[in-house]
C-alpha cells in the first residue's frame, strides 16, 4: 500500500510497542516470583501462572504466601516503623523523591509490563497511568515535608495493610503506598492475583533506592492473603479498594478491631447530557469515561442519561463513533481498547448483558470482529433500558454502557442519584449556571464537568453510600493515614453502675411523663410503655416514652424530610446554634438542677456541664460558616472544587456519662454542617434531652431536623444502624456495642464513629470544640470545572 492509498483508505497498520525488555526482566528471575520482604525478595513457594490476557500465554509463576510470610512481613513492617516515622519529613521525602524518579526512568518498562499483565493498550499505560505513578510519589515527597505543620499533634497508624485491584496495578499501589509513606507508616501490600507483576518491578525500584528494610513488603496471592492481612491483629490500618462485596465483609471482618478503614469500591457512574451540550465532546468524552480501560473502571461512566430532545441524534453520533474503536493487540499503539483481564471477568459481563437483554434492553456492538484468542468483548450499548433493569443496576466492569433519557434537570438528578452507589459523575452542558446547579445535588464523591475520568495526585477521590468512604489524594487523603495522638492515650471506659429499680407505680407527684421528639413535635412511643429514671439512690426523678423500632423508623422519615436543611445557608444554620446557646443559658440553672438530680453530681459540676454545652452550642455556630473547602490546583487547565457537604441522617448514640455535655458535643456539629439526626439520649439520664426539646422549639430549629427518642439504648441503636436511610453512626458506649454498631452498618456502608470503649473527656475544647468531628460529619466532593480556551 502506497502512501496515496493510506490517504484514501485512512486505514491503520499495526505499530506494536516492543516487548523485548520485559520478558528479559522477566527472565531474569527465571520467571518466577517469591514476595518482597523485609527488603529482600524470598524464594518461590507454591506458584500460581499470571497469563498475557490478551492471548493467554503464561508470563511468570507467582508465589501464594502462606501464614508465616505473611507474619514475617509484618513483623518487618512492625519492626521498621517507628524508624521510619522516626525521621525527618525531609528525609522520607527524599526517599519519595527518589521512587518518582525511578519510575521515570524505568516508564517504557513499567508500561509494556502492565499493558502484558494486564491487557489494558499501551497507549493508556504509558500516557496515563505510569506518569499518574510518578505524581502521586512527586506530590507526596512533598506531604513528607509538610506533615507535621499542616497535621499538628497527629501520628501514623503504624503498619497499613493494603490491598489492591487489578484495573490498575501500579497506579493502585501508588495511590496506597505514596501517602502511606509519606505520614510515616509502614506497609503490607497485597496485588491483585491476575496483576502482580508490576508491584514485583516496584519492590525492584525499593532496593535500588536503598529504602529501609520493611518498609514496604509485598506478598502476593489470592483472596486468602487478602483475607488473612484484614484479619491480622498486628496491623493498624486497612486500606482496599475492590468490589463492594468484598468491601462489605472487609467492613465486618475489623469490625471492634480498632482499625482504622478506607475503602474505594464500586460504582455505577451516571453521564449525563443536556440538550445543549456540545455533543461531538460529550460523544469523545463518553468513549473515554466508558471504553478507557475497556470498562473496567470503577468510576466508569456506564449509565448515560441523555436529555430526551437530543436523544436519537446523539445516540446516532454516539454509534458511528463506535464502529471506529479499534480492538486487538493491546501492545500496538493503534489500538483503543485491548483485553478484559481475564477469562472469568469476560464470562461475568456476557452473563449480565444476557440478563439485560431478558429484561427488555436492546444491543448494539459495531461490525467487525475481535481476536479469537484472549479475552476481548466488544464495545457495546444498550438502549430500551429501564431504571430497574440488572444492568442499569449492577456494575458490570466492562465495556458495556446503558443508555436511558430525561425530560428535566430535576428528573436527570433522580435518575443519577438511583443507586446504591455514589462514586462519580459526569455532567455535559453548555450552561455552566446548570453546571453548577446539578453538581452539588448529585451524591457522587467527585464530578465532573464537560471532562471525564480526571485524577490527579492533588485531588480527593472517593465516594459516597456503597462506593465506600475515604479519600485518596490530596489533603483528605494524607488525613486517611494519620490519627490524633490524643486517641492513642483515651483509657478503658469503667463499667457503669447497676440502676436501682423503682417500684412499678412510683411518682412523685403529677406525673411529667416526657415524650419522644419527632418531626418537631412531641410524640407518645408507638407502644404505649414509659420508662423509668431514677437517681444512684434509687429516688424516681421522671420517666421517659420507652421508644421501639416503630419510633425509630418514624424519627429516620422525619430526619429525611429534613434534609433541605444542609442547603440551608451556613449563616442561617449559625444563628440557630447560636440561638439555641442563648436560649439554654436563659435555662441554665434548671438544667444544672435537673443534672444533680439524675446523675448526683456536685452543684458546681452541674453547673459546668451547662456552661460548657452552652459554649459548645457557640463553638460550633462559629464553625457553621468557616469548616470549608478548597480550591486544588491540579496540572492542567482545570480547578478542582473540594466541597464540604453534610452526610445526611447522622444516627446518634449518646454517651451516658456527661448526658447533656456529650450529647451536645455531637449533635452541634452534625447540624452546622447541614446534617440532619436521629438523637438516642443516655440511657441513665435522659431527661437532660427531653428537656432539651423546649430549647429546640424556641430556636427556630426546622421540624425532622434533631429527632430524640428515648428508650433501651443498645437496642434502639440496632435498629438505627441498620436503617437503609441513616447515612452515618455515631456511637458512645462499651467496646462490644461499638462493634455491634460496626456490624449493623455493613449493609449499606454508613460511616460509623465509636468511642471504641474508651472513655472521652467530653470537657476537653481541644479535641471536642475542634475540627475533629466536624470532619465526621461531613464528606468532601471534588467538583472539575474546566477553563479557558
Amino acid at each position: 500500500m502506497n502512501v496515496k492509498e493510506i490517504f484514501e483508505t485512512m486505514e491503520y497498520g499495526p505499530a506494536p510497542e516492543g516487548s523485548a525488555e520485559a520478558h528479559e526482566w522477566l527472565d531474569g528471575y527465571g520467571r518466577k516470583f517469591g514476595h518482597f520482604i523485609n527488603g529482600e525478595f524470598t524464594k518461590p513457594g507454591k506458584t500460581f501462572a499470571s497469563n498475557n490476557p490478551a492471548n493467554g500465554e503464561e508470563l511468570a509463576q507467582i508465589s501464594q504466601a502462606k501464614k508465616a510470610e505473611i507474619d514475617a512481613a509484618v513483623a518487618a513492617a512492625r519492626k521498621a516503623q517507628g524508624d521510619w516515622e522516626g525521621l525527618s519529613g525531609y528525609e522520607r521525602a527524599k526517599y519519595l523523591y527518589a521512587i518518582a524518579r525511578q519510575v521515570q526512568k524505568h516508564s517504557r518498562l513499567f508500561a509494556v509490563l502492565e499493558t502484558l499483565d494486564n491487557g489494558k493498550s499501551i497507549r493508556e499505560s504509558r500516557d496515563l497511568d505510569i506518569p499518574l505513578v510518578a505524581r502521586h510519589f512527586y506530590h507526596h515527597a512533598g506531604w513528607a515535608q509538610q506533615r507535621d505543620r499542616q497535621f499538628p499533634n497527629q501520628s501514623a497508624y503504624g503498619v497499613c495493610g493494603q490491598i489492591i485491584p487489578w484495573n490498575f496495578p501500579l497506579l493502585m499501589l501508588s495511590w496506597k503506598i505514596a501517602p502511606a509513606l509519606a505520614a510515616g507508616n509502614t506497609v503490607v501490600l497485597k496485588p491483585a492475583e491476575f496483576t502482580s507483576l508490576t508491584a514485583l518491578l516496584f519492590a525492584e525500584i525499593c532496593q535500588e533506592i536503598g529504602l529501609p528494610k520493611g518498609v514496604v513488603n509485598i506478598v502476593t496471592g489470592d483472596g486468602e492473603v487478602g483475607e488473612a492481612i484484614v484479619n491480622h491483629k498486628d496491623i493498624d490500618k486497612i486500606a482496599f479498594t475492590g468490589s463492594t462485596g468484598v468491601g462489605k465483609a472487609i467492613r465486618n471482618a475489623t469490625a471492634g478491631s480498632g482499625k482504622g478503614l478506607s475503602l474505594e469500591l464500586g460504582g455505577k457512574s451516571p453521564f449525563i447530557v443536556f440538550e445543549d451540550a456540545d455533543l461531538d465532546s460529550a460523544v469523545e468524552g463518553l468513549v473515554d469515561a466508558i471504553w478507557f480501560n475497556q470498562g473496567e473502571v470503577c468510576c466508569a461512566g456506564s449509565r448515560l442519561l441523555v436529555q430526551e430532545g437530543i436523544e436519537d441524534r446523539f445516540i446516532k453520533k454516539l454509534k458511528a463513533r463506535m464502529d471506529t474503536l479499534r480492538i486487538g493487540d493491546p501492545l500496538d499503539k493503534a489500538i483503543d481498547i485491548g483485553a478484559l483481564v481475564a477469562p472469568v471477568q469476560v464470562e461475568r459481563v456476557q452473563d449480565l448483558m444476557k440478563k439485560g437483554e431478558e429484561q427488555g434492553a436492546v444491543r448494539y456492538q459495531p461490525d467487525g470482529t475481535i481476536p479469537s484468542n484472549g479475552c476481548f468483548v466488544k464495545p457495546t450499548l444498550y438502549t430500551n433500558v429501564q431504571p430497574a433493569n440488572i444492568i442499569a443496576e449492577e456494575e458490570i466492569f466492562g465495556p458495556v454502557l446503558v443508555a436511558m433519557s430525561f425530560r428535566t434537570p430535576d428528573e436527570a438528578v433522580t435518575l443519577a442519584n438511583n443507586s446504591r452507589y455514589g462514586l462519580s459523575a459526569s455532567i455535559w452542558t453548555e450552561n455552566i449556571n446548570l453546571a453548577l446547579d446539578i453538581a452539588p445535588r448529585v451524591q457522587a464523591g467527585v464530578v465532573w464537568i464537560n471532562s471525564t475520568n480526571n485524577f490527579d495526585a492533588a485531588v480527593g477521590f472517593g465516594g459516597y453510600k456503597e462506593s465506600g468512604f475515604g479519600r485518596e489524594g490530596g489533603k483528605e487523603g494524607m488525613r486517611a493515614y494519620l490519627r490524633p495522638e490524643w486517641e492513642l492515650k483515651l483509657k478503658s471506659l469503667g463499667k457503669a453502675p447497676a440502676q436501682a429499680k423503682p417500684k412499678l407505680f412510683a411518682t412523685d407527684g403529677i406525673d411529667r411523663t416526657a415524650k419522644l421528639y419527632v418531626g418537631g413535635k412531641q410524640a407518645r412511643p408507638d407502644g404505649g410503655y414509659a420508662r423509668s429514671v431514677v437517681n444512684a439512690d434509687g429516688k424516681l426523678v421522671g420517666e421517659v416514652g420507652e421508644g421501639n423500632r416503630k419510633d425509630i423508623r418514624n424519627a429516620v422519615e422525619a430526619a429525611r424530610g429534613a434534609l433541605g436543611w444542609g442547603s440551608k445557608t451556613a449563616h442561617l444554620r449559625a444563628q440557630i446554634l447560636y440561638y439555641m446557646g442563648e436560649n439554654l443559658d436563659y435555662r441554665r440553672n434548671e438544667f444544672a438542677d435537673r443534672l444533680r438530680e439524675m446523675t448526683g453530681v456536685s452543684a458546681g459540676a452541674a453547673k459546668k456541664e451547662v456552661e460548657l454545652s452552652i459554649e459548645r452550642l457557640f463553638a460550633f455556630a462559629g464553625w457553621a460558616d468557616k469548616y470549608d473547602g478548597a480550591v486544588h490546583n491540579p496540572p492542567v487547565r482545570q480547578m478542582a472544587v473540594a466541597m464540604v457537604e453534610p452526610i445526611g441522617v447522622i444516627g446518634i448514640a449518646a454517651p451516658d456519662e456527661s448526658p447533656l455535655l456529650g450529647a451536645i458535643s455531637l449533635l452541634a456539629p452534625s447540624m452546622a454542617m447541614g446534617n440532619t439526626s436521629v438523637l438516642i439520649p443516655s440511657e441513665t439520664a435522659p431527661l437532660a434531652m427531653t428537656d432539651f426539646y423546649q430549647i429546640l422549639e424556641t430556636s427556630d430549629v426546622p421540624g425532622g431536623v434533631v429527632n430524640i427518642v428515648t428508650g433501651a439504648k443498645d437496642e434502639l441503636t440496632k435498629t438505627l444502624a441498620e436503617h437503609d436511610g441513616v447515612d452515618a453512626m455515631f456511637y458512645c458506649g462499651d467496646a462490644e456495642g461499638g462493634k455491634k454498631v460496626e456490624q449493623y452498618s455493613v449493609h449499606n456502608l454508613k460511616q460509623t464513629w465509636t468511642n471504641k470503649g474508651k472513655a472521652m473527656d467530653w470537657t476537653d475544647r481541644e479535641i471536642c470544640e475542634g475540627e475533629y468531628f466536624l470532619e465526621r460529619s461531613t464528606q468532601v466532593k471534588n467538583v472539575w470545572v474546566p477553563y479557558g480556551a
